[in-house]
Formats: C-alpha cells, structure tokens, sequence
C-alpha cells in the first residue's frame, strides 16, 4: 500500500511538472490567445480598433509588449505605445494578481481630441448599468472605505519601484483649443523619482521640475513641483481662471486605525495667485498655505478630522469637514483667543482691497459651525461669530472705514460704471437730514427691510439662516439676508465689484464698523436713507418722494411711505408693480398688510389704521407716473372725424 502511494505521489508529481513544462513551452500561444479574446470583447462593446505588434514573455517575469494602438471607430487615434516592458511578480502573476516591479515604457502617446460635440473617448463614460453588467461586484453596494481600498490597492499593486518612461506625451485638443504634456524621461530608483515636464497651451510653454516618492510597501505617496511663477495649464480655457504658484508638495499615507481606513498627509504651496473675474478684478496672492491633513474614510461618510490643521501666511486653524452623500455637510471652525493681527496680516492682496495696510491690536476669538442637508433645507444650522477681546484700529489701510461719520462723496454705480457722484451731507441740496424724515417712512423702511438695525451688530443670523435654507431649496443664490448695514457697507464701500470677494469684504467691513462703533447707527440710517437708489438714476428719499408723487417726505401718507419701502429692493422695476391702469396689483396687498401691522406692533399707527390700508390710495402724480398716462392716452379709441 505504502509502495502504491508512493508511486501515486511520483506520477501526480511528474504530471504537474509535464504541465508546468507545457505552460512554460507555450506560455506565449496562450498569452496571445488570451489577449486575442480579450481585445475581440472589448473592441465589439466600446467599438474600438486594438492593434498590437508583439506581447510576449521573457524569462519568468518580464512582460513585453511593442506596437500599441487603440482607435475608436471613425475617430482620432487615443493611444499609440511604441515599446514597453514589464517586470511582475511571478508568484503572484499565478494566483492572477499582477505586480509591476520595474516597467520601461518608451513612445507613449495619448491624445484626447474633441470636435464639435464628437471626441474619441465617449466611450470612457460609460453607463452605470454597464459599469455594474462588467464588474465583478456591483460598486454601489460598496462603501466608501472599501471602494477608496480597492482603487488604492490597485495603484499600489501597479506602481512600480524601479523603471523608466521615456517620450511621453498626453495632448488634449477641442476643436481649435489644444495643450499637450511631453515628459523626455521619467525615472524611478529605489521607490525616488524625478523628471521634467513640458507644458504647452497654445503659445505658452512651461518647464515643470517634478520629484518624489512611491513606495507601495508603505503605502505612500509623495510628490513635489517647483517652478518659478508656473501656470497651471487647461484651467482658463476651461474655466476662464488663471492659476500659479512657485511649489505645490503632496504627500499621503495609507493607514487603518481602529479598522477605519486613514489617509493622513501634508499639502504645501508657495506663491499661490489666482485670478477669475467672478472673485475679483484683480491677482489674488495667496502667499503660503499648508494643510496638514487627517481624513478618515468610512463605510457612509468622507471625515476631515478636527486634528487637521490649515495654516493661511501667519494664520493657523483646525477645520472639522463631514460630508455624507448624497447631500449632508457638516462643518466647524473653533479658534481660540489669538492675536489680530494673524488674521488682517493674512489677508490676500487682491481679495481685501479696502483692507490692505490696516493695523490692529488685541485679541479674537471664531466659532463657526454649518449642519445642511439638501434633503431637508429646512433643518439648515449655521453660526458665525468673531469675538473681540480689547481689540482696537491703530491705522486704517486704502480705505478710512469711518468716512461715513462726515460729509463725503459717493458714486453710484450701474454695470461696474460710475454714473452720478453726490456729496452725502449738507453741500448737496438733495440731502435729508434724518430728523426730517417722517416717523412713518423711516418705520415703513425699518420694517420692510431690516427692523432689527438699531439693536443688532451688522447681521442677523435668523435671516442669514433663512436665506441660505432658501437658496439650498432654490438650488441657486436667490436670497442674501442683507441688513441695512450690509446694503450700506456694499455701496458705500464696494459698489464697483460683483463677485464673491465682495461679500467677504463685506462681512469683514461692516464687522470692524458695527463693533468699533466707526459710524452711529443715527448716521448710517440717514446716508442709507440718502444714498438708496429709489428709480432709475433717483438716488435719496427726496428725489424719490418728488419723482413718484410730487411731495415733500413730510407730506407723504402711510400708504405712500409703505410704497416707497417696498422698491428698494428692485427699484427699476417700479412699473411692475402697477397695472396698465396705474393701479398697484392686488398682489402688493399682502406686503403692504405686513408692513403695517409690524409697524403698528410698534405703535407707530393704529391698529385700526393698519387694518384700513388701501392700495388704492398709492397714485403716481409725479414724474414716475407719466409712462402709465401716455400708455393710457396711446391706447384711448379716437374720436371720429
């Protein structure tokens, strides 16, 4: 029995060594077949031209492949590759799991070409159901750790220690727009490499010095970029900005920490500037920044953990970032007492251009904190709060924010181009003093648009709250949640840009105004009163009472006041709000009933008053009502002859 198995053994081992003889004999047949089989399938479901000259193995782990090419069917070659070779792990090629350990590549071209609405790489974007038909596992039903794992492991398992590529080019063109990537030679030694990259986009060339690390054994990944003033290309095309800086440095690590997986690393700039019309007119340098990062990645959820530290020039913070699709972001900000002076040194020139040079002393302190979800807006929680501690203005930088308190020069805007400058003071014979404002209309305008302006500090966070619920269920910036401050401080101060620079400024300004007390509310609510546009070119509350109804603001009726509060928000559309008749619509009724009965909470009117408004009692008998007369008089039958 011992002798028959003994010989049962010897023959299944003679066997298995026949079979791995056989395997190793034609290991290149059934490479070739194999390959042959899988280009056929691919080719038939993307409609695809595959071609190759030779793929072959040599010795036990070397894989070589020569005369790539990928054509999609009537359309630009995506892939040309001129020779390659690989050197994988032959244990783990067995059991079907490839591992590059060297590669040398040489002529590599990939071209992605885009003419009218057709390119040669439709084909990428593939369907969900065809993404979930071909692979093994359906990835929807993967978490976020397991599919971020799975991506990591394969470029892990692929990227080589040791090789060579030489001759690569990346190019992308759209119809006459194009830029393209050569990389003469990109070397990698011991897990180090380093290589030069050229830029061209258009007529600009670029020469990018690139070195770093990859080391699949520790699951890291570094890489650093230095040039002087470079341009990332494809970005203004694209998106009509311009980005630079000096030197961009990336590196991460893959961890697991109590069985969640971990990406931890660092990013640094030097010499950031960017440019995009709807930021700002002008460079924004950003000087420094670095972010030392933790971000764990769960099953459900992307987590910017709160040890993550964001450092801007000379102002360093620990953000917390939560993002759980398909539409919750929680996020928060707490930063301690630290001195002023590291927030307003920090500031980027170009974004703060009333700013720059400013000094201060004392402390601040920040809390920020944001809980959205686009599947309920309403739930929408925000906060944001600076706090002073002793802290003053040693010296205003371009801009004296206190110009308010005395006359001054404004000029009103229309497209980002001036049209009328006024002193707002008593050298204007159009100025109003607030003490000969009517009680109704300065109430009327209080209510209408800020009712909390004398007892809050700038903001209203209710509001600002409500605003942003709004928008998140208008999917768009439909509301702002201005106060008067904040409508001030954006004419007086920023009325030559629209862009969202604009509203950080703006914030910024109306936060020193408010808390260093720079203007009385008395006198922000008189030149707000003065300086409002109330029609097309009527600027001021006496312009506008003689253009609308030929009156002094003393004259004006409840009604009439309550009208004039409710245009400033869009007063070139006045017309709108009126009939062909010149009637005010019936949809102005319940605006007007708010109004008064806000203002009769305050004991401005009467309830009985509020209860009696009447819309008709608004008619236009000055200027302003001249277009519904003459559309009027256009429209009467004439008279027969």
């Amino acid at each position: 029995m011992k002798r028959i198995l003994i010989y049962t053994g010897a023959g299944l081992l003679a066997c298995l060594f026949l079979l791995a003889g056989g395997l190793w004999i034609f290991r290149n047949r059934i490479l070739n077949r194999l390959m042959e089989r899988k280009i056929a399938q691919v080719e038939q479901r993307y409609g695809l031209e595959v071609h190759y000259d030779n793929l072959q193995f040599e010795g036990t782990g070397r894989l070589s492949l020569g005369g790539l090419s990928v054509v999609p069917e009537g359309r630009d070659t995506l892939l040309t590759l001129r020779s390659a070779a690989f050197d994988l792990g032959f244990w783990q090629l067995l059991k079907g799991n490839a591992e590059v350990r060297n590669v040398y590549m040489d002529g590599l071209t990939v071209s992605f070409v885009k003419e009218n609405q057709t390119a040669n790489y439709d084909f990428l974007f593939r369907s969900r159901a065809d993404w979930e038909e071909t692979s093994g596992q359906n990835a929807a039903h993967l978490g976020f750790d397991e599919r971020v794992g799975k991506v990591l492991d394969g470029v892990f398992r692929l990227l080589p220690s040791d090789g060579k590529l030489t001759n690569l080019r990346i190019r992308e063109r759209k119809d006459s727009d194009s830029v393209s990537l050569f990389v003469p030679e990109f070397s990698i030694n011991h897990h180090r490499f380093n290589s030069r990259l050229n830029f061209v986009e258009g007529a600009r060339t670029q020469h990018w010095q690139t070195e770093g690390e990859i080391n699949a054994d520790e699951r890291r990944v570094s890489v650093g970029i230095q040039a002087p003033d470079l341009m990332v290309p494809y970005i203004r095309r694209r998106l009509g900005a311009e980005v630079s800086f000096d030197r961009l440095y990336l590196s991460f690590t893959q961890q697991k920490e109590s069985g969640k997986l971990v990406l931890s690393g660092k990013t640094e700039v030097d010499g950031l500037t960017v440019f995009h019309r709807r930021l700002s007119p002008e460079r924004i340098n950003l000087d420094e920044g670095e972010l030392d990062f933790h971000l764990n990645v769960e099953p459900h959820a992307l987590e910017l953990d709160s040890a993550s530290t964001v450092r801007f020039n000379r102002l360093q913070f620990h953000p917390y970032l939560r993002v759980e699709p398909p539409g919750h972001l929680i996020a928060s900000i707490h930063k301690s007492s630290f001195p002023a002076e590291e927030l307003f040194g920090s500031l980027p020139h170009g974004l703060f251009e009333n700013l720059e040079g400013i000094r201060v002393a004392g402390n601040l302190s920040y809390d920020f904190g944001l809980d959205a979800d686009l599947a309920c807006p309403d739930s929408l929680q925000f906060h944001s709060d600076l706090y002073p501690d002793h802290f003053r203005i040693l010296g205003y930088g371009t801009t004296n924010l206190s110009k308010m308190s005395e006359e001054f020069e404004y000029t009103a805007y229309e497209d980002e181009v001036p049209v009328r400058t006024f002193p707002v003071g008593p050298s204007w014979n159009h100025f109003l003093p607030l003490d000969s404002v009517p009680q109704l209309m300065r109430m009327a305008v209080l209510q209408s648009e800020d009712g909390g302006f004398f007892y809050h500090q700038g903001f209203l966070p209710d509001a600002i709250r409500q605003a942003m619920a709004y928008d998140l269920k208008a999917r768009r910036f439909a509301r702002g949640g201005s106060t008067i401050s904040m409508q001030l401080v954006k004419n007086v101060f920023l009325n030559r840009r629209k862009n969202i620079a604009r509203k950080l400024e703006e914030a910024l300004i109306v936060w020193l105004i408010e808390q260093n007390h720079l203007t009385s509310k008395d006198r922000m609510f008189e030149v707000y009163l003065n300086i409002a546009e109330w029609g097309p070119r009527i600027y001021g509350l006496l312009e506008a009472s003689e253009f609308y109804f030929k009156k002094r603001p003393s004259q004006l009726t409840l009604e009439e006041c309550i009208y004039l509060a409710s245009i400033i928000p869009k007063p070139k559309h006045y017309r709108t709000s009126f009939d062909d008749n010149g009637r005010l619509k019936a949809n102005q009724e319940g605006h007007f009933r708010l109004v008064a009965r806000r203002m009769a909470a305050k004991g401005v009117i009467s309830e009985e008053a509020a209860e009696g408004i009447d819309l008709s009692r608004v008619v236009l008998t000055g200027e302003a009502g001249k277009c519904f007369s003459d559309s009027l008089s256009l429209s009467a039958p004439q008279s027969a002859l």
